[in-house]
């Protein structure tokens, strides 16, 4: 767990090296308001393209081989940035590394497979709180990095650097976690035709509805990480340092709360119960926002809305690792990964246009429908997992569909 909590964390630093000063790094190469969204979409669209087949290559070939080979995908995107001369450039070098954005799914799978499933959600909460410690290192380093004369030359080699640090700490002691049969069963079933699609797989597993959280969760929190920066810029007249600022103290509670807490709430509440939660978190930080119209209030409705939020993915993957059979994991956390990019598309062009139409009140509004929908789910009854919560970390549970 501690192997793989280094390398995703070193992976996200460089993407959060990155992903800060695109915004400003595109203007430079004539890029409007328009172009900088369409940038930003462009990934998450190839990410939602190509989350699926990774997860199905770490099934057949094993989780440390497609970290490694998405992590120089990565590596590889940041040189294409860094020598961007044109703003084409820029499309290509985003739209490149989305197809290679396979890390987080297969990570989460291999996360997974070496844990025991009461031990799962703090091994989930690890994942998730690389990514917040990622996101709070990266965009601090990247403004170092470009310093004042706004050159971003050099945070793009030290991300793609990042990346090469990370394929180093791969190889060198990250052990395998699919074992050599499973994989040779994978590529078997993959040679001889019996691969099972991910729509069957859904559908023998149960988990379409489940599938349609993810998308749900993201299209809520990419909503509300595109509106927070104009919302408070606009009624408090906030700018970059103070946005920052709000999202590097968020940033830290996100890693107390993934990784310091979840593990003990969840040996309290259960996974579901601890979901219903967060979910109700989120949703009463957003009809906060709505009623918001000073700082204090405004903060809150900030923190209350992500804080709820920043559980909800770890417990979704632990949830989904439990309803899924060992041998189709990675297919399974490939395909939620993809729905996640999806509703990354989804929320900010849905935010984008309520605001426009009906001003921040109607924009926050949005949001709330889409947590509705998913707070009713969890609300709802849910079948026994799949897998058993008394099983060990090799869990290989009958089923009478093929495996992939």
């Amino acid at each position: 767990m501690p192997i793989l909590f280094g390398v995703v964390l070193l992976d996200l630093i460089g993407f959060g090296i990155v992903i800060p000063i695109l915004p400003f790094l595109s203007p430079q190469l004539g890029a409007t308001k328009i172009d900088i969204a369409l940038i930003i979409v462009t990934y998450a669209v190839f990410a939602g393209i190509s989350g699926p087949f990774w997860g199905r290559l770490s099934d057949r070939r094993g989780r440390k081989p497609v970290i490694m080979i998405c992590l120089a995908g990565a590596a590889a995107s940041y040189v294409m940035l860094a020598l961007a001369s044109e703003l084409w450039m820029i499309f290509a070098a985003r739209a490149f590394a989305g197809i290679m954005a396979g890390n987080l799914g297969v990570a989460s799978a291999m996360m997974s497979d070496i844990t025991a499933p009461e031990k799962r959600a703090k091994g989930m909460g690890m994942i998730g709180a690389a990514f917040g410690l990622g996101l709070v290192l990266g965009p601090l380093l990247g403004g170092l990095l470009a310093g004042s004369s706004g050159s971003f030359v050099l945070p793009c080699l030290v991300a793609g650097c990042m990346s090469m640090l990370a394929i180093l700490a791969a190889a060198l002691f990250l052990p395998e976690s699919v074992t050599a049969q499973r994989r040779a069963a994978h590529r078997q079933a993959h040679r001889d035709g019996s691969r099972q699609s991910t729509r069957a797989m859904l559908r023998a597993t149960g988990n379409r509805l489940l599938v349609l959280q993810y998308v749900l969760h993201a299209a809520a929190i990419s909503s509300v990480t595109y509106l927070v920066p104009l919302w408070l810029g606009d009624v408090l007249g906030w700018g970059a340092r103070e946005v920052g600022l709000v999202f590097g103290v968020q940033g830290a509670i996100m890693v107390l709360l993934q990784g310091g807490l979840l593990g003990t709430l969840v040996r309290l509440l259960g996974e579901w119960q601890l979901l219903r939660l967060s979910v109700a978190a989120f949703m009463a930080g957003l009809c906060l926002a709505v009623l918001a119209g000073g700082m204090p209030l405004m903060l809150a409705a900030v923190y209350i809305a992500m804080s709820g939020s920043t559980l909800c993915m770890p417990l979704l993957n632990t949830i989904t690792s439990h309803r899924t059979p060992a041998d189709l994991r990675g297919q399974m956390l490939g395909t939620t990964a993809s729905a996640a990019s999806w509703g990354r598309v989804v929320g900010p062009l849905l935010a984008g246009g309520n605001l426009a139409a009906f001003g921040y009140t109607g924009a926050w509004l949005g949001c709330i429908v889409l947590v509705s929908m998913y707070l009713a789910w969890a609300l709802s009854p849910h079948p026994a997992p799949l897998v058993s919560q008394a099983s060990s970390t090799e869990e290989t549970p009958s089923h009478d569909y093929p495996t992939v």
